[in-house]
């Protein structure tokens, strides 16, 4: 754990990879598994952004696939779900689920000295 970055740390780190990636924002975080996802501008409609899975209409596609011999395609853009507010990039919430209990960490001192 010692040497597991800060989540600020991760941000900045992924913002500097984000401008150098011309498609692409930072469009969630989940700041208790200290993770960013960088997601490609065609998942952001209409301002917002639908990174997530709808895995019934997946399930759908996939064996529509099957049934056609691999005739019938599909691409992300055909099963993509809205992303839910709490989960976006800068959301109060920093990625957690507000119906989920978020256990805070005792010791908030910060080291990033490396030593």
């Amino acid at each position: 754990m010692a040497n597991v970055p800060w989540h600020e740390e991760v941000i900045y780190f992924v913002q500097q990879l984000a401008n150098l990636l011309p498609d692409y924002e930072i469009a969630c975080e989940h700041e208790h598994s200290n993770c960013l996802l960088l997601a490609h501008h065609k998942f952001k409609v209409d301002g917002e952004w639908w990174t997530w899975i709808d895995y019934e209409r997946f399930q759908e596609l996939i064996q529509e696939y099957e049934e056609s011999g691999g005739t019938e395609n599909f691409s992300a853009m055909d099963y993509m779900a809205k992303t839910p507010t709490w989960a976006t990039f800068g959301a109060r919430e920093r990625g957690f689920d507000p119906s989920d209990t978020r256990f805070q960490r005792k010791n908030k001192t910060k080291d990033i000295s490396g030593c």
